[in-house]
């Protein structure tokens, strides 16, 4: 495979500083050991920059700091520890060790992600090691959850036994995640290592274990040597999903690299390629954007991991190292062209690749509510608002969750949307399992509101240190509100993605769905519209700045215009799509003053 054709010099002058910190770190290990051992709340600021590479991030409760004399916050710090498990799939007991780990080291909460990985919260720095080591024995692993590497490999969890097609790409999920794990041993000499026998451990489950792809440990050489990152990684994050045309529940277009099955005869053929697809953009720098991914070639199974290395290795070498801001993928490919980058890419394969299948996207599963298998059992798709799991005055989720584990034992799979999959269940589990959900005042999927059922936010306050404002406790008071307008309007059928961030980095994927509400500055937000549920459009900014109270009277006066000019089968989406922003705008300006004077 032909590599480093023309590419920059990265090693020549200063490097920028995050690109140093990495270089500098003897493969991802810096003094994390060191900093472990201080009695310490934190660490440094390149160690915490490396921690995240071994899944966790430095946080603190922004609501707990203190005022000190000069200015200064007193913060007491927390840990983020992300676990990540390729293609959603958990077993039941995995699933009750990280409940226990967020009640005995943590928040008391588990968040499920929009990549299908599972967050414990406010772990402080003494639970750090203890937690990450005890994921491990659970046969998970929080290596490359997040940092500069590829991210948890994201896949339709849908269990149907009746075809070959999912378990085929749940199977190719687990290869690309092994595959593209980093080599170092840092991560089990820091988190794993016996003190008794001085030997490391490797405990971590599929595809993030830091195993070779037949099972066996790393040999010694690659102890010092990342084959496929090199000593500095990739510049920024990088993220895989696999789909399908007629279920693109992992968003594809939203993923560096979206492989979506081509499939005929109920029978994968091979992928369409999509690349540089990412949703984060930083407000103050204009040179940034959100991008859906472009469609660039189509491979057959067998050259998919290959073909990823070398897409992997194009975005290494060319991707820019000298600004953060416009280091991802989509940069390279907006800067080049895609027809550079499908020749680059060709030329680290080796051979030149097909142009896509015409076949694209055309629907969407969240996969919630009772379904065969096709084996005689059956799966739950439960949803879980905004994938936070716990248990309050009103609900007692966390209970429900570790009664139905503990009685039936399901396989797991979480889903891109951050909700569950009870999976392998029998047709006589059925009463039992929603008598549970039910005494423990859990609501059915059957019974959620199709706004509230599409919704997602991104964790914000008060942990983020990104957020400007609020997202997870906010979005929803907002559906409550809005479930009573769009009852009145007769659209509560309606199926429309609505998401909401806290900043503008799209964690929950907030500019390719129909509406998306991001956090601008503190209380307020720019209302997007006219992306879809099948994420292959961006949406555009319909107003910006919007209140928290206002959000909703905002967007009312567009269902009115929606269920009054809208055209046969048309989704909500695509009506503000074709409608484009001046027209949206003409229209309710005109209907919210004559609401005025009535």
């Amino acid at each position: 495979m032909a590599e480093n054709d023309n590419a920059p010099d990265h090693g020549a002058g200063k490097l920028p500083a995050a690109e140093s910190v990495k270089l500098n770190s003897h493969y991802l290990r810096g003094t994390i050991a060191h900093e472990l051992t201080e009695a310490t709340d934190k660490f440094n600021k390149d160690n915490s920059a490396l921690l995240k590479f071994h899944g966790t991030y430095q946080q603190d409760d922004r609501e707990q700091r203190v005022k000190q004399e000069g200015g200064k916050s007193l913060r007491q710090y927390i840990f983020m520890v992300r676990s990540a498990v390729p293609g959603g799939k958990l077993t039941s007991d995995q699933l009750l060790g990280e409940l226990a780990l967020c009640d005995e080291l943590g928040n008391g909460t588990l968040r499920i992600t929009s990549r299908q990985g599972l967050q414990l919260h406010g772990i402080p720095k003494r639970n750090l090691q203890e937690t990450i080591r005890r994921i491990n024995e659970i046969k998970l692993s929080t290596l490359a959850a997040c940092g500069d590497v590829k991210r948890n490999v994201m896949c339709c969890p849908a269990p149907h036994h009746n075809d070959s097609v999912h378990a085929e790409m749940q199977a190719l999920a687990d290869q690309l995640a092994v595959h593209f794990t980093p080599h170092t041993r840092a991560y089990y000499e820091i988190w794993l290592r016996d003190p008794a026998t001085n030997e490391d451990q490797y405990l971590g489950g599929s595809g993030s274990n830091g195993r070779a792809a037949n099972g066996q440990p790393h040999s010694a050489s690659d102890q010092t040597v990342e084959p496929i990152y090199g000593p500095t990684y990739l510049p920024r994050k990088f993220k895989f999903a696999i789909g399908l045309p007629g279920d693109n529940c992992v968003d594809l277009y939203a993923n560096d690299v979206g492989l979506m099955a081509i499939c005929r005869d109920w029978k994968i053929v091979g992928y369409n390629v999509l690349v540089g697809g990412g949703m984060g953009v930083t407000p103050s720098a204009h040179k940034t954007f959100p991008a859906v991914a472009k469609r660039m070639a189509f491979i057959e199974p067998h050259q998919a991991i290959d073909v990823c290395e070398a897409i992997v290795k194009v975005q290494r070498d060319f991707g820019n190292r000298e600004d953060r801001k416009v280091a991802r993928l989509k940069y390279l490919i907006a800067n080049r062209g895609l027809d550079w980058f499908k020749a680059k890419v060709e030329k680290y394969y080796g051979q030149p690749l097909a142009p896509p299948d015409p076949e694209d996207v055309w629907g969407f599963d969240d996969h919630m509510g009772w379904h065969e298998q096709g084996d005689g059992q059956w799966f739950y798709g439960l949803n879980i608002e905004n994938g936070r799991i716990k248990d309050d005055e009103h609900i007692q989720l966390k209970t429900a969750l570790r009664e139905v584990c503990q009685t039936f034992q399901p396989s797991i799979r979480l889903t891109a949307h951050q909700s569950i999959m009870f999976c392998d269940l029998p047709a006589e589990a059925r009463g039992p399992l929603e008598a549970i959900l039910r005494r423990h005042h859990v609501p059915l999927s059957e019974e959620i509101s199709n706004v509230r059922r599409w919704s997602m936010a991104c964790v914000a306050f008060p942990t983020c240190g990104l957020s400007i404002t609020e997202s997870e406790r906010a979005l929803p008071g907002m559906i409550d509100q809005l479930e009573v307008e769009l009852s009145k309007l007769g659209l509560s059928r309606e199926v429309f993605t609505l998401r909401m961030t806290g900043c503008p980095n799209g964690c929950a994927r907030p500019y390719n769905c129909d509406i998306g509400l991001v956090g601008k500055t503190v209380g307020k937000y720019t209302m997007f519209v006219g992306g879809r549920l099948l994420g292959d459009r961006m949406n555009f900014i319909y107003k910006d700045l919007v209140p928290a109270d206002e959000v909703v009277p905002t967007v009312v006066p567009l269902f009115v215009y929606f269920k009054h000019a809208r055209q046969e089968g048309e989704t909500f989406g695509d009506f503000c799509h074709r409608k484009g922003a001046d027209d949206l705008r003409a229209w309710t300006e005109q209907y919210t003053a004559q609401a005025a004077t009535v």
